[in-house]
């Protein structure tokens, strides 16, 4: 007996390494495929520069590496560091604002299928957008990308705090919450075509191309705002994995196990809506990211919060990294949206994911830890007779309308440890 529970102990520590093992080569090659990519886009540069050539220079740029004034090293790192560097940190950035919001969202709502724009944050964002540019109203009076900025801030929030403030004054299930988002896009996005209805071409196409998505305009000064909040919201989602996993088993389990579902719900909305927010205001609305992130995070290492969440931003920053690396790459020296390349790539990728997945969509949310392979399988129903007159009825052992009763019981001549009894 001792030699087998040594061995079940030994089974369990090697499953275990290898469950840990798996999660961090899926973190590590994620981490490499992040840099070769920032490595081959610095080399699409129109300055003949080599991948390994531009990546030192940006290397030597971060130490404080200068050079003589107008030299050609001086021009070369002038041209990276204020025009392509920029493109690549607002990649990293969105990439991983944008995923964690999809594991909040997707975690909250219980449901795979929630992104950060199911609130209706993107349509809202796209309405504020295109007063400003349409019409020139801000809310603050200010003119220029910083006044698109603003409008497309509170455009975003407003659908969000519509939801926020429903789900609390009637706690609405996780369905419900869908569906109210699904109805305030609709509105929302219906607004926007009255306006767009009455403008001319030049701010018809404008509205067009923010609303695609792109980091053409991107500069240092785009990036502070963006990088803040996904820091901050990055930093409340780590504090809060043990909780996501609790609501992931269910609302009721959840409050059986002392989490305040309806506040803590509240609270994530709150959070991925101001995240989703100052991320499209800055870059216009990029789609799937914040979709698949999370479902390769989960297919690949199980419904662990604590290890999806640093998997989604490594996933969310490589497909956007390659996205921008592909829009400059197809009709170079021109470029393509993010957006675009985005959708493009997108849709087919999660297509493919949906099919290939053998099981429902709720596996995704199931804990992979190994204890779970190591419980012993449930044995089968033995054969069932008539148990004594008066005694309790059970439907455990079969499914038929009758009493009835595992030939094991004490009733039986073998006086055997009965299975659970339960009456019909």
């Amino acid at each position: 007996m001792a030699e087998l529970e040594i061995s079940n102990v030994d089974d369990v520590e090697r499953e275990y390494h290898s469950y840990i093992s798996r999660k961090l080569l899926f973190i590590a090659v994620f981490v490499i495929a992040c840099i070769v990519i920032i490595a081959i886009s610095l080399s699409v540069n129109g300055l003949g520069l080599a991948p390994f050539e531009a990546f030192e220079y940006m290397i030597k740029h971060i130490f404080g590496t200068t050079y003589p004034y107008l030299s050609e090293e001086w021009y070369n790192d002038f041209i990276l560091w204020e025009s392509y560097v920029p493109r690549i940190a607002i990649a990293i950035i969105c990439g991983c604002g944008l995923a964690i919001c999809g594991v909040i969202m997707q975690g909250v709502l219980i449901n795979p299928l929630a992104d950060p724009y199911t609130t209706g944050v993107s349509d809202g964002a796209s309405l504020g957008a295109t007063v400003a540019i349409v019409t020139g109203f801000t809310y603050a009076n200010v003119v220029g990308e910083l006044g698109i900025v603003i409008n497309a801030f509170i455009g975003a929030v407003v659908p969000a705090v519509i939801i926020i403030v429903l789900s609390t004054a009637i706690r609405m299930t996780p369905a419900t919450t869908i569906l109210v988002g699904v109805a305030l896009s609709n509105v929302f996005g219906g607004l926007q075509t009255l306006v767009n209805y009455g403008a001319d071409e030049n701010a018809l196409t404008e509205a067009l191309r923010w609303g695609i998505g792109s980091f053409t305009q991107i500069s240092w000064d785009s990036c502070v705002v963006p990088f803040i909040v996904t820091f901050a919201g990055g930093l409340l989602s780590f504090f809060l994995y043990k909780q996501l996993n609790l609501l992931s088993i269910g609302e009721n389990s959840a409050k059986s196990l002392g989490l305040d579902v309806e506040k803590f719900k509240a609270f994530c909305l709150i959070v991925a809506a101001i995240m989703a927010s100052a991320l499209i205001c800055y870059v216009g609305i990029i789609g799937f990211v914040g979709l698949l992130g999370p479902h390769l995070a989960r297919m690949v290492l199980g419904g662990d919060n604590k290890y999806v969440l640093p998997a989604s931003m490594l996933v969310g920053s490589f497909l956007l990294l390659l996205s921008d690396l592909i829009s400059r790459v197809l009709i170079y020296p021109d470029e393509l949206r993010v957006g675009l390349i985005m959708s493009v790539i997108g849709a087919p990728v999660f297509l493919y994911m949906i099919v290939r997945r053998k099981s429902s969509y709720g596996g995704v949310y199931r804990c992979s830890h190994p204890s779970e392979k190591t419980r012993q399988p449930q044995t089968k129903p033995r054969p069932c007779i008539t148990p004594p007159r008066g005694e309790r009825k059970c439907g455990s052992c079969c499914s038929r309308r009758r009493p009835c009763w595992d030939s094991s019981s004490p009733y039986s001549p073998a006086r055997q440890v009965p299975f659970p009894l339960r009456t019909l």
